[in-house]
């Protein structure tokens, strides 16, 4: 896994963020209209949801405190817009200002460090972006070196964290393959899950049940839910995929 700086999360994070607005007050967009990947949801809900994550960072960053954050509350004003605007700019100020290796609360079995959030806003946001601009008919894909990211976060934070939606009783060895040549190989036990060093495989005594490639986003994006596995090359036990699903 590449790590990336601060300003690169920034800049992917800006891109993100212009992208979801821009969508958003696209002309013809109608704010009460439903989002398919976030059922319940209208589009004027998934932006205000976006202002309610900004400042909920926001507020771990500058609490500075490695007690658990208040519960989340997806509240937010009828002038949704206005309230994903402040929000952001009140996030960015708060992810300039501290240095990322500040003690602060996470929610993952990770390091509880202020380095934790800004992956994390730029793949919430490239996410409830393309949940935006799906809903519109006009998807874009998550771009690669952040999806590549954001597959990393799905496997050292989500899943570590308990947070998946897939079966609990598939066993097996899953390989994902993106079109970067980049490769995750993800031990199945059944509630188990170990994501493996793949410098240290051996071909012979590690062979997968499936293998699945396709470009990074679509890995991603299959891997929280948003679009159907078999958007990628499955080679194997396809069923075996679902146990890595997260959302």
């Amino acid at each position: 896994m590449s790590t990336w700086d601060l300003d690169r999360y920034l800049s992917a994070l800006d891109r993100e963020a212009a992208a979801l607005r821009a969508s958003f007050t696209l002309e013809g967009v109608d704010p009460s209209g439903p989002v398919p990947p976030c059922p319940g949801w209208t589009i004027g809900d998934l932006v205000g949801h976006m202002g309610a994550v900004f400042r909920r960072i926001e507020g771990v960053l500058r609490r500075r405190s490695l007690e658990p954050a208040p519960a989340f509350t997806n509240e937010f004003p009828e002038d949704v817009l206005a309230f994903y605007d402040s929000g952001y700019t009140a996030l960015v100020d708060a992810l300039r200002v501290t240095p990322p290796d500040t003690p602060v609360w996470n929610w993952a079995p990770a390091a509880k460090l202020a380095s934790f959030w800004p992956r994390r806003a730029a793949t919430e946001t490239a996410v409830h972006r393309w949940d935006l601009q799906v809903s519109i008919n006009q998807p874009e894909p998550i771009e690669q070196e952040l999806a590549e990211q954001g597959v990393h976060e799905i496997f050292d934070a989500w899943l570590p964290a308990g947070r998946r939606k897939g079966p609990l009783d598939r066993q097996g060895l899953v390989q994902l393959v993106d079109t970067e040549g980049n490769e995750w190989f993800v031990r199945v036990r059944g509630e188990g899950l170990a994501l493996l060093d793949t410098a240290t495989l051996v071909p012979d005594e590690h062979r997968p049940q499936v293998i699945a490639s396709g470009p990074a986003s679509d890995i991603m994006l299959s891997l929280m839910g948003r679009v159907p596995f078999d958007v990628l090359t499955i080679e194997g036990d396809a069923g075996l995929l679902s146990a890595l699903r997260t959302g």
